[in-house]
């Protein structure tokens, strides 16, 4: 009987309880993403009831459930929806990304933390570049963004001085520095290159992207649409920011390549290392990276000076001859037997040599559930040598034939560091997120002139010079409160803050035989009076609030003041909307005012070069607005570009995995800052005496300014086409990628002095016109094939970059380079799980943009002209990928 009682209580007592926890059956746990990082505002539902909370800001949640072991339900944008069951206490809970990189949420275009490009009011691409860069053929962080996103372009350059070490690139056809750069959400510095030997980005100063070494970038967004409201200057054209890399393990990656014609050697070997930092998300990642690209050859004449052997035995050099038929070939035995190679007399065109060593690295520690500390930053160390036009033995006035009997060419070598960190707290009261950040980078540019020499030191001169260096710093402080209210409208974000911005510019001399009377040939070095040290601060505050008014209405109001110490105060706004008219149908648009300021090197940046001047070599001066030069002609003080922004598309979606935008946009720049033409002579070529006595005072022939002298309008239209499906046991992704752009100069320049009354076409003419015109193609469209089976993974991607215009005002013709189709072919293969190797091509059919004409050539040496595709052609490659 005691017995029985004992279990009839003990059963009692343990149904009760059981009865008892089933009300109150409470579970906790992290969700993270498969890299390890807390993933906020996740959702989780108990499968069949109501009952559903979010993740905080360390992926933590806490949930009751009705019964044991309830069936949870776990949803992210951006990620696999998760369904778990949930049989202790505690559960860890890992989501993986969605396959389409269509649907991963972004930082630029929307201060809401739960937006995915598809959610946006304006359009925003998202490169996944962790993921493709072990399959596609180029290396740099400007080549890959060529080929993956239609409006943007980069071109190598060739004899165009520093220019050559730093490719000019641009959005919508747009300048290099009407582009905003951000790493992780914050404002990159500029280099402090100025391009002014009339390449594409005449004048302007932009962003190193490839300072920053591929293998540290997670993915790359890129908004492409007016955002100085949002940002601040520069963002005319848009934004790029580079997301770094957050993950755990180690990846190494070594690739080697070449060209068709056995130049261009390139060798990129990287290493990128991650670790988790305690149990709360918190992590380090490292990468350090190797590129080394040698030089290409491109010239259309290698035998440009011919040599005769007379009677006694000396060799005579002579210009080469229009006419093939009058020229002789050289006696290679004949050169060797006099220690000189044919080398010495080839004319070097294409791209330069470069080497460059990098690190970086990005961190996150929480340092308790309300105060996160993160950081990152990084050192580009880059040694490159390009060369100038070649001198030949009759050019009395520039060779030392004691020296260089035969002529020269000289060479150009650099040395650019470029130093960054990023510093700051993410703090969170309530509901309320505080980012307080410091971020600062230096980029500095150090030159060396060889094989060269100061034609007035005679026999005493030099070969090889240092001729000076410029450099950049830039301090930005941030701060940024953000608040999502989930219950107003169907979600409200607001976001506020505040920026201050300290810049610096310096431009230091070189050696007194780099500069004095006429420097060294070819990149005369900078004197005393080019010396610069100038800076400036400026303050910005902003509000941005977006609001989903409904399911299917979204708002987005912006505003932001701005005001620097050295031109004055602005005002910008941006208004933008999207309406869903169907779950799979959206319309979007927007319309903003933006601004960029005049940097720092337009206002001061000053030097005498040696540039091509209506087809001879002169000085060419590059003088500041505030010199007594610009003075004397009434060269009008720089202020700021202004802009107005539209833009109007559609999203649609009509399968689950096949995504489709187009997007119409309108931007029109007044007081646009260009880059004078060289003044010194009239229209018809012929020097203006006045002119040239005027600029011969500064050591020069011809003079150029910075000036805010044309307003542009640009129209274009972006096409992207995404679809993912199943093809028997692998999977296939298909993309179309289109855009037309077109850009148009008014044709009535302003702020012209009375002096160049009549000469607009010296001041700001046919040339300068089409750099911004028809220097990029109009029309660009990639259409690509991805296909992934069991270990193989396969990539087909045909480009087409559409014609292009160049223009050689004065003597010069214009000439048109038709449209060109460039096909990238890559296969890879998994070896084992970690192991990957892969080969192809970039370039595959080896296309070049069409020869130059005569007249647009420099006396037929240049046989291409860097557009397009460049000058590389074919490129061929190697590599092979591990991961731990």
């Amino acid at each position: 009987m005691r017995k029985k009682l004992k279990f009839v209580i003990t059963a009692f007592l343990t149904l009760s309880s059981t009865l008892f926890y089933a009300q109150n059956h409470e579970i906790k746990g992290t969700v993270t993403s498969e890299s390890g990082n807390p993933l906020e505002f996740a959702t989780i539902l108990v499968k069949g009831s109501q009952t559903s909370t979010t993740t905080d800001a360390l992926g933590k949640f806490t949930i009751s459930a009705a019964h044991n072991s309830p069936t949870l339900i776990v949803s992210l944008l951006g990620y696999k929806t998760k369904e778990i069951v949930a049989r202790d206490h505690f559960v860890d809970i890992q989501l993986e990304f969605e396959s389409n990189s269509l649907d991963e949420i972004v930082v630029v275009g929307s201060r809401n933390p739960k937006k995915s490009k598809l959610e946006t009011a304006v359009p925003v691409d998202v490169v996944n570049l962790a993921k493709i860069r072990n399959t596609t053929p180029q290396t740099t962080t400007n080549d890959i963004l060529t080929y993956l996103i239609p409006s943007f372009n980069s071109n190598r350059q060739s004899s165009a001085d520093g220019t050559e070490h730093i490719d000019p690139a641009s959005l919508r056809g747009l300048g290099p520095d009407q582009v905003l750069v951000l790493i992780n959400g914050k404002r990159r510095h500029t280099t402090s290159l100025v391009n002014y030997q009339n390449t594409v980005g005449n004048g302007s100063v932009g962003t190193d992207l490839s300072a920053i070494p591929a293998s540290a970038i997670k993915r790359i967004e890129v908004l492409r649409d007016g955002a100085a409201a949002q940002y601040g200057s520069d963002a005319i054209a848009g934004v790029i920011n580079l997301v770094l890399k957050d993950n755990a393990g180690l990846e190494a990656n070594a690739t080697y390549g070449s060209t068709s014609r056995n130049d261009g050697q390139t060798t990129n070997l990287n290493l990128n290392y991650g670790s988790k930092i305690g149990n709360k998300g918190g992590f380090i990642n490292l990468s350090a990276e190797f590129n080394d690209r040698q030089k290409t050859n491109r010239s259309q004449n290698h035998n440009l000076i011919i040599f005769d052997q007379s009677a006694q035995g000396n060799f005579f050099a002579y210009d080469f001859a229009d006419d093939p038929a009058q020229s002789r070939q050289i006696d290679d035995n004949l050169l060797s037997q006099n220690g000189l190679k044919r080398d010495d007399f080839n004319f070097q065109i294409g791209d330069a040599k470069i080497q460059n060593i990098q690190g970086f690295f990005n961190a996150s520690i929480p340092l308790n559930d309300q105060i996160e500390f993160y950081a990152n930053g990084g050192v580009s160390h880059r040694k490159g040598t390009g060369y100038g036009f070649r001198r030949l033995p009759s050019e009395t006035e520039s060779v030392v034939t004691s020296i260089f009997p035969f002529g020269f060419q000289p060479e150009l070598n650099s040395v650019v560091t470029d130093l960054s960190s990023s510093v700051g707290f993410k703090l969170k009261f309530g509901e309320w997120k505080l980012d307080v950040s410091n971020t600062i980078g230096e980029n500095k540019f150090v030159y060396d002139v060889s094989n060269t020499n100061n034609f007035s030191l005679g026999d005493n001169s030099p070969t090889e010079f240092k001729a000076g260096n410029h450099s950049f710093l830039q301090n930005t402080l941030n701060a940024d409160i953000t608040r999502l209210y989930k219950d107003v409208f169907s979600g409200l974000n607001v976001a506020f803050g505040a920026e201050y911005r300290f810049e610096k510019y310096k431009i230091v001399p070189g050696e007194e035989a780099s500069y004095v009377d006429g420097g060294a040939q070819s990149f005369p070095g900078f004197s005393p009076l080019n010396q610069v040290d100038e800076k400036r601060n400026s303050v910005g505050v902003y509000g941005d609030i977006e609001a989903d008014i409904t399911d299917k209405f979204l708002v987005g109001i912006a505003g932001r003041y701005e005001d620097y110490t050295d031109f004055g105060s602005t005002i910008n706004g941006k208004l933008s909307l999207r309406y869903k008219i169907l779950d799979n149908l959206s319309v979007r648009g927007a319309l903003s005012s933006g601004f960029r300021a005049p940097s720092l090197h337009q206002q001061y940046f000053n030097n005498i070069a040696t540039d091509v001047v209506d087809g001879q070599l002169l000085n060419s001066g590059i003088f500041r607005n505030d010199s007594e030069v610009a003075k004397q002609l009434g060269i009008p003080k720089l202020k700021e570009e202004t802009s107005r922004n539209y833009s109007f598309g559609i999203v649609y979606s009509p399968l689950k995995q096949l995504h489709i935008t187009a997007d119409y946009y309108h931007i029109r720049i007044d007081n646009r800052i260009i880059l004078t033409g060289n003044l010194g002579n009239d229209a018809f070529g012929e020097p203006v005496p006045e002119l040239r006595n005027l600029f011969a005072q500064y050591g020069a022939q011809t003079g150029r300014f910075f000036t805010n002298a044309i307003n542009t309008t640009t129209n274009g239209v972006d096409v992207v086409i995404d679809y993912d499906l199943n093809l028997g046991r692998g999977k296939m992704n298909l993309s179309l990628l289109y855009n037309y752009n077109d850009n148009k100069v008014d044709d009535n320049l302003h702020n012209v002095p009375a002096i160049f009354a009549g000469q607009e076409d010296v001041y700001y003419g046919p040339q300068e016109r089409s750099l911004i015109e028809s220097n990029t193609p109009k029309h660009k469209g990639t259409f690509a094939v991805n296909y992934s089976i069991d270990k193989w993974n396969f990539l087909l991607r045909n480009t087409y970059f559409g014609e292009v215009v160049r223009d050689g005002f004065p003597f010069g013709g214009i000439q048109k380079h038709n449209g060109k189709v460039v096909t990238d072919l890559t296969a890879a293969y998994k070896i084992t799980p970690k192991v990957q190797v892969a080969i192809g091509a970039n370039n595959l059919f080896d296309v070049f943009p069409d020869k130059q004409i005569y007249e647009n050539s420099y006396y037929g040496v240049f046989k291409y002209a860097p557009v397009q595709m460049g000058t590389t052609g074919a490129y061929y490659f190697g590599r092979i990928s591990f991961s731990l």
